[in-house]
């Protein structure tokens, strides 16, 4: 059955192949030959410890760290990365708000993602993530899960085909966090290949098809949720689904 689980993580097209990628600052490594393959299908979650290079590791996937090494950056990076997505989005643990309504937020983001700014395609974007009641009031006094749909829907402006996201939920009353999941499980469901890093394990468990385990800036682990949750191989994942600190 393991066997078969395992399988199932890799048969699907390949959305992300991440080969031999080095990210360093200063004396510190952040990522450390991580190589990954992340399929099409259900979302993908990226848990580990504080500092195992989560966030990090989708800003590589976001294009946001270059690969190509310069004397001038304070950090290094190398190795190759491949995208099989026309284009891809991502969503911060604390979106930056515009100082303009919620409409205008959106309608920036799609002007940017070179789309039109119609009326009716703020009006469905604002209805996909539940805000239409909203569409009038300044970005900046939303609450805290009121931001990170926009946030999302900003995202959802550019059309991606892959949405990254790093911590959608940190800090958020289970109400707001239920509704984040929901339109999480929503837009996978659409077709989207949505990767996200999370340090709620039930989370991970309810929303993820697959679990990329992160310690010491490496994949420790790569394996289908339910062999995760119940076999995993690797000593480090085994200690910190126990709850025992991995450093």
């Amino acid at each position: 059955m393991r066997d078969e689980l395992d399988i199932a993580v890799n048969v699907l097209r390949p959305v992300m192949i991440l080969d031999g990628v080095v990210v360093t600052a200063g004396a510190t490594t952040i990522l450390d030959r991580v190589s990954l393959t992340v399929s099409a299908g259900g979302p993908t979650a990226i848990i580990g410890p504080n500092g195992s290079g989560k966030t990090t590791l989708l800003r590589v996937a976001m294009g946001l760290v270059s690969l190509s090494p310069s004397p001038r950056l304070v950090a290094h990076a190398a190795g190759n990365i491949q995208i099989d997505a026309a284009s891809r989005a991502i969503v911060f643990q604390k979106p930056v708000m515009l100082r303009r309504t919620v409409a205008e937020n959106i309608a920036f983001a799609l002007r940017a993602a070179g789309r039109d700014s119609k009326t009716m395609t703020i009006a469905n974007l604002l209805d996909q993530v539940g805000l239409s009641d909203l569409a009038d009031r300044p970005a900046r006094r939303l609450s805290g899960g009121e931001q990170q749909r926009l946030g999302i829907a900003r995202a959802l402006a550019r059309q991606p085909q892959l949405l990254l996201l790093d911590e959608a939920t940190a800090s958020l009353d289970p109400a707001q966090t239920k509704i984040i999941e929901d339109l999480i499980g929503a837009i996978a469901r659409s077709g989207v290949k949505v990767v996200f890093a999370t340090h709620d394990l039930g989370q991970a468990r309810r929303l993820a098809g697959d679990i990329v385990f992160l310690a010491k800036g490496r994949v420790a682990e790569h394996a289908s949720t339910e062999a995760f949750f119940t076999q995993p191989v690797n000593e480090a994942a085994r200690r910190f689904l126990a709850g025992d600190l991995v450093i």
